[in-house]
């Protein structure tokens, strides 16, 4: 095989699949919402996904034998990227729209360079900095653009969408940076996150008893579909090839994604959800796509890992 043959089966076919499946993920989220309780979603989606890469984990001649402290370092990634990051996405989509929370979440590189910098020393320069700044002030305009479009929204409501994504991105932050410690590679990596997920899924379902009783379930074929294409396209799929792409290209290159992302998902918000885009909401979100393009060029060693899925 070809140099060229093995770089498009080896990245640029996964990194296009993972890309598209991805900007897809939070439209269907919007349609999971209803008669089941966000959190017993979230639960069934890691149930299965945490199967599913179990799967992938022996299909790749991992074992799923826990190793010294591999139990310690699941806990933290599935308590805080399969548990706090998800629900909080799926919360935030109660309240606003799915294509913004996906661009807002597109900022995730910014709180992992901060926890970057304080957990494994590596300071971003002035240059990213200077470019969050630039796609901050994109999703302030986008934020101004939904309170005015949608009479039913009001500004509490608009307030804790963006909270309840804040969290989210802090948590993905918390567990994309754990992941690119020295003490989180040494664990076979499908092995990790099969654990992880099932140690999320089961922390899903303590949360989702406590606040909505017991387990809800709608037969729904559309509800169904769009939970076996979280579960496994969204989580067992994409971070399948997601992770080995990182690990060949560098997570800098990778995170192009995350910029490319939220076009898909505010792309579909305006066929399913009827975003309206006004000048306010082009200005802001062309604002928002060219910070995020700067902050990902101004990185000088692409050490990094940005997760651009809920996700």
């Amino acid at each position: 095989m070809s140099l060229p043959q093995d770089g498009l089966r080896q990245v640029a076919l996964p990194f296009i699949i993972f890309t598209l499946i991805w900007g897809s993920t939070w439209i269907v989220i919007k349609d999971q919402l209803g008669v089941v309780p966000a959190p017993w979603s979230v639960t069934y989606r890691f149930i299965i996904a945490a199967a599913g890469m179990a799967l992938v984990a022996r299909w790749k001649g991992e074992s799923l034998k826990l190793q010294p402290g591999m139990f310690a370092a699941a806990c933290v990634v599935g308590v805080t990227q399969f548990c706090f990051n998800f629900n909080g996405v799926y919360a935030a989509e109660q309240y606003i729209t799915s294509g913004l929370v996906a661009t807002v979440f597109a900022l995730l590189m910014l709180p992992n360079a901060i926890l970057g910098w304080l957990w494994l020393g590596q300071k971003p320069n002035a240059r990213f900095s200077g470019a969050g700044l630039i796609a901050v002030a994109g999703i302030a305009l986008l934020f101004r653009h939904e309170l005015a479009e949608r009479p039913d929204l009001t500004l509490t409501a608009l307030m804790i969408g963006v909270a309840w994504t804040i969290f989210a991105l802090v948590a993905a932050a918390i567990s994309n940076v754990y992941q690119a410690t020295d003490r989180a590679k040494r664990f076979p990596l499908f092995a990790l996150l099969a654990w992880a997920m099932a140690i999320g899924a089961v922390l899903d379902g303590v949360i989702a008893f406590a606040l909505s009783g017991p387990p809800v379930f709608e037969w729904r074929l559309g509800y169904w579909a769009g939970l076996l294409w979280l579960a496994l396209a969204a989580s067992v799929i994409c971070f399948s090839l997601y992770y080995p792409v990182v690990r060949r290209i560098g997570p800098g290159k990778a995170a192009y994604s995350s910029a490319m992302v939220p076009i898909i998902a505010m792309a579909l918000s305006t066929l399913f959800e009827g975003f309206q885009w006004t000048p306010l909401a082009i200005g802001g979100a062309s604002l928002a796509l060219l910070g995020l393009m700067l902050a990902l060029w101004s990185r000088q060693k692409p050490q990094r890992i940005t997760n651009p899925d809920a996700g």
